[in-house]
């Protein structure tokens, strides 16, 4: 018998889609939501054809899987409804009555236009917590604005501080994956959680407005409080930090095979400074006062960064990586993504999870990372669901939730609605 999941009961009607309400929706359905994806006939997720890489089926055959769906929608049950047309829309309305969040990404205005806004699904269901996720929100001048992750962390102020400096030859840097994106998720999924806890309580829901721009200029964290307490405007400083000193990449000797190598070094307090200065063979550099307190090594980073950088190529990446990790000073390899699914510590913690796809036996997909004692995710054979083929439970649904008889499946059908 499969654990009870922490979410069990709770049902989504998932209107969103490419990433970061999939995000959200996947987070909740790895937590035991019933989440019901929504999707157009015919298409569905734009990121469904967001390749290459498709998945490739049993016999080698590329399918129209894509790579970029797979990673944001597992556990979750795909339904197809034509919400443009008036039919697609009362359906819609008939399973947000039977559901407790209903989640959207649409532009400003156009769920309202299709009378599944916030107050036309809350006249039906006073109980539903509704969660729209924008690029600005839902006012202010930029709200009729599509927003889009790269555009976000540029007007959000990350690419100003995210990249190599300039007199280096920097320039403005985006972050490698839609990490505005991503945290939208995350920020989306919380607030969830929270106004289900108060719908509990009351039975009263409510809307959840999420913005992009708002997350990504509330995850600037310590470069956000630097500035309105400095009211100096950060730069770009590569691979270093902007209030900790050394906490960087540094190049180490070359490798066996004549290969540059780096480590992160990312000295955290004086102690550990002190420990790193024995390790590297300074001591007299921890007692220096000019560099012996945070503070001092942060004014006086230009001296002391390129007296390090000569004292770490003098050994090579596992040497250091040795004597720091048993000396406690945290630093770490620079792996690449076969070397991360590779590693021990990954591997022990079970980050990669293997599915029984209908086109694919055992495909493998990053696991969910919370680790719940009482109350586990939802991964195979523990009642997890594959990621859903287009429209894959749409009659199973309909039939399910409000009791769909063939002559209506039949009629929808016909109509082209699903």
């Amino acid at each position: 018998m499969n654990p009870m999941n922490a979410l069990q009961g709770i049902r989504i009607l998932d209107l969103s889609r490419v990433l970061a309400g999939p995000w959200c929706t996947q987070t909740l359905a790895d937590l035991g939501a019933d989440v019901i994806k929504i999707e157009r006939p015919g298409t569905g997720d734009d990121t469904r054809t967001w390749g290459p890489p498709f998945l490739k089926d049993e016999q080698g055959t590329e399918t129209q899987e894509a790579a970029y769906y797979l990673g944001a929608n597992r556990n979750k049950r795909s339904v197809t409804c034509d919400i443009a047309q008036p039919a697609g829309q009362a359906l819609i309305r008939e399973l947000a009555a039977h559901c407790d969040v209903f989640v959207e990404n649409f532009k400003v205005g156009d769920m309202a236009r299709y009378g599944l806004g916030y107050d036309s699904l809350r006249a039906i269901n006073p109980r539903l917590v509704y969660c729209s996720v924008t690029g600005f929100g839902q006012y202010g001048p930029y709200a009729g604005r599509a927003g889009y992750d790269y555009a976000i962390q540029g007007i959000g102020g990350l690419m100003s501080v995210t990249g190599e400096r300039d007199d280096l030859g920097g320039g403005p840097q985006k972050v490698g994956v839609a990490v505005a994106d991503l945290m939208t998720g995350m920020y989306a999924t919380v607030a969830i959680l929270a106004a289900l806890r108060h719908a509990e309580k009351t039975g009263v829901g409510q809307q959840v407005d999420l913005a992009l721009l708002d997350t990504q200029v509330a995850m600037l964290a310590n470069l956000g409080a630097n500035y309105l307490v400095s009211g100096k405007v950060p730069g770009r400083v590569g691979n270093a930090h902007q209030n900790i000193v050394p906490y960087q990449v540094f190049e180490v000797a070359s490798a066996a095979n004549g290969s540059r190598d780096h480590i992160i070094l990312a000295v955290g307090n004086d102690a550990q400074y002190a420990k790193f200065c024995q390790v590297a063979n300074i001591p007299e550099l921890a007692v220096n006062p000019l560099f012996a307190r945070n503070r001092d090594r942060v004014l006086n980073r230009d001296r002391l960064v390129p007296i390090l950088e000569v004292v770490m190529r003098l050994r090579g990446k596992a040497d250091w990586l040795a004597a720091l990790e048993a000396a406690k000073v945290p630093c770490g390899a620079i792996n690449n993504l076969a070397e991360v699914f590779a590693d021990p510590q990954i591997e022990a913690r079970d980050m990669v999870t293997y599915w029984q796809h209908p086109f694919k036996n055992d495909l493998p997909l990053v696991a969910s990372p919370i680790k719940l004692s009482a109350t586990p995710v939802r991964t195979p054979g523990q009642g997890g669901l594959p990621p859903p083929l287009l429209g894959q439970h749409t009659e199973e649904v309909l039939r399910e939730v409000m009791g769909c008889s063939d002559a209506r499946l039949a009629e929808l059908k016909l109509g082209k609605i699903i």
